[in-house]
């Protein structure tokens, strides 16, 4: 009897020092596990206007700051009837407002467009409004067309200035030196984080020169990434902000209870693309059942290569997809473009997606 008792206390104990080494080894993997963050359009469909779209973006960024998402960026995109976030730092504000925890920021600022020292005096305000939630992606781009940079008064040749730019902006957010005669309050000292941006060779070489966090976007210029992100690893310095290179990859992902429901959702998206190759301006438009009644064979190929990392499913489609692209490209971070048009089911598209990116349990 007294034998049975020592063994069964020996299988206790041996069951309870697996269980505990279950256990470290989730913690390790969550600790560890990509961090997954979210690309904000602020869409605006056919059935709402800008204010429904940029309530829509804050009531987004609650849910999914409970859901574990690590950051929520707005990008900066003008004269684009069906896209609210021009007033980037504005749109910033307003999500913040109704969050607590997630981060913040832009995906990005196009640099050119702006005085480095407005900018540094608007995001030095939004840090001293949320602290330590706000990040400054940068791009050279102009997010825009050729009619709209002549009426932002933009020069033709400002791209050409833009690493002096981000390191002047760097400057204006850093703390002030004793001879400076111009300060950008409330931006001087707030140290808030910088990100390049870009779709290019360009951007990884800066952001790997400067020593800061670099995000590729591939959910639509694909072409570049793999190259982008060696150039950028390899060359990476370290600086006071980034001690090792931290790279970002955009992708797309819509998630439904169906992979057939997904792919029906998926064709706002794709209806968006086909009118952006096609030269044509709208709003964001509702699923349809068949999308090749919508586009000609000459969009399809632009915009399916254009959308080329996408994955559209259910919750074991997405994990897979999203595991398949962590493993190819290596990123400490994916940022999820998930362009569904009804609300509701975009919220829904999301819940999935942080249960697709969360650890198996073992």
């Amino acid at each position: 009897m007294i034998a049975l008792d020592i063994v069964r206390a020996h299988d206790r104990r041996t069951a309870l020092a697996k269980r505990l080494t279950r256990l470290n080894i989730q913690q390790r993997e969550q600790s560890e596990m990509t961090a997954f963050s979210i690309l904000e359009l602020v869409r605006v469909t056919e059935e709402t206007d800008a204010g429904a779209a940029l309530n829509n973006a804050r009531d987004m960024a609650a849910h999914a700051e409970r859901w574990g998402y690590k950051r929520v960026w707005a990008a900066e995109h003008h004269n684009m009837e069906g896209i609210a976030s021009a007033a980037t730092s504005i749109v910033i504000a307003h999500i913040a407002g109704g969050t607590k925890t997630i981060r913040v920021g832009a995906g990005g600022i196009m640099l050119p467009n702006h005085a480095p020292y407005i900018i540094a005096e608007q995001f030095g305000t939004l840090e001293w409004l949320y602290p330590g939630r706000i990040d400054l992606g940068l791009g050279r781009a102009p997010g825009t067309d050729q009619v709209a940079v002549r009426a932002m008064r933009r020069a033709a040749n400002a791209s050409d200035h833009f690493p002096q730019d981000v390191q002047e902006l760097q400057a204006f957010l850093g703390p002030a030196t004793p001879d400076q005669r111009i300060l950008a309050v409330p931006g001087t000292g707030t140290n808030v984080p910088l990100w390049i941006l870009g779709s290019s060779n360009f951007g990884a070489t800066l952001a790997a020169e400067l020593g800061l966090p670099y995000a590729f976007a591939s959910h639509f210029a694909p072409d570049m990434l793999m190259p982008a992100l060696e150039i950028y690893r390899s060359r990476f310095k370290p600086s006071k902000q980034l001690a090792q290179p931290y790279a970002v990859a955009g992708i797309n992902i819509i998630a439904a209870d169906t992979d057939a429901e997904a792919k029906r959702l998926a064709t706002t998206q794709q209806m968006s693309f086909a009118d952006l190759v096609g030269g044509r301006r709208g709003l964001s438009k509702p699923p349809i059942d068949d999308i090749d009644t919508y586009w000609s064979a000459g969009e399809k190929a632009r915009a399916m290569h254009m959308l080329k990392h996408s994955v559209f499913g259910s919750v074991d489609t997405v994990r897979t997809g999203l595991q398949s692209f962590i493993a190819d490209t290596g990123v400490d971070e994916v940022m999820i473009v998930s362009d569904v048009y009804e609300h509701q089911a975009r919220l829904r598209s999301l819940e999935l997606i942080a249960e697709a990116m969360k650890p198996s349990l073992l």
